[in-house]
């Protein structure tokens, strides 16, 4: 990405063909992290392993507590209650007046808990890709950050347009797919085009997988629209150190700070309620 006028342009281009002016190395190289842990995971898949690894860590143990509960489903088909002590994303009205009332943090927890081996491959290959893109151009503290909200915000909208249980990443994946066509949306160029139609082609198809039963429509359009519309407010990185940069880099902290609590809150209620 050309840093003068913020044209897609190819790894080889010397000189922007959209401004004309010189092009440097890539901002990795220049910061010298292209890399963490000696090369063994490359900077812009940071993140995304991060994410998997506590996704694939929540299902192992949701694996293991289903198989011991009395008619759990285990690897293939984790049952819901072990679903729900895990804290899965359930009904506004049991989050305002049930059972439930005030626990607010499953709107978080559901995002990283999975129904199924299917379920979590099926998504961990996209977010693999996705997440890797998305962190790329955009950058980690905003990747963070829409992941985060997107999640939230398509639990929220599940939560108010039914009572079903709902689980998964998929929600925070139309977010990111969301800020990806925001991007062809608000950038220019020949790249630019070509994102927007690969992107939208990519929601199309997850509007249809969503006609399916058992899928939280609303969770994926949720997730979708709030994904659209911060990748359309966030723009592109500017200059390290920027104001703006340090905005987006506190908003990534405070999105992985509220995370830790919402799973130090579901662990304290885990422990404390009867199984």
């Amino acid at each position: 990405m050309c840093p003068h006028c913020r044209a897609f342009i190819t790894t080889k281009d010397k000189i922007c063909p959209y401004c004309n002016e010189q092009v440097g190395p890539p901002a990795a190289a220049r910061r010298g992290d292209a890399a963490v842990l000696g090369g063994f995971i490359p900077s812009v898949r940071f993140n995304t392993i991060l994410i998997l690894l506590v996704n694939f860590g929540l299902y192992i143990a949701t694996t293991i507590y289903s198989m011991r509960a009395a008619g759990g489903g285990g690897a293939m088909g984790i049952d819901g209650e072990t679903l729900v002590r895990f804290g899965a994303k359930v009904g506004l009205g049991y989050l305002q007046f049930g059972p439930l009332q005030g626990q607010w943090w499953r709107l978080v927890t559901a995002g990283f808990l999975h129904g199924g081996l299917l379920h979590i491959l099926m998504n961990s290959w996209v977010l693999f890709d996705l997440g890797a893109q998305v962190d790329e151009i955009f950058g980690a503290s905003r990747m963070w950050v829409f992941y985060f909200c997107s999640s939230v915000a398509g639990f929220l909208l599940s939560a108010w347009w039914s009572p079903a249980i709902s689980i998964g990443a998929s929600a925070a994946l139309c977010g990111l797919i969301g800020a990806m066509i925001s991007l062809g949306v608000t950038q220019h160029g020949a790249m630019a085009q070509t994102i927007r139609a690969v992107y939208i082609r990519w929601a199309i198809y997850l509007l249809i997988f969503s006609l399916l039963p058992g899928i939280d429509m609303a969770a994926h359009v949720g997730g979708g629209l709030a994904g659209f519309a911060l990748g359309y407010v966030a723009g592109l990185p500017g200059p390290e150190g920027s104001p703006t940069e340090r905005l987006w880099r506190a908003s990534a902290w405070f999105c992985v700070l509220l995370t830790v609590v919402s799973f130090l809150k579901w662990y304290l209620w885990f422990t404390q309620s009867p199984s």
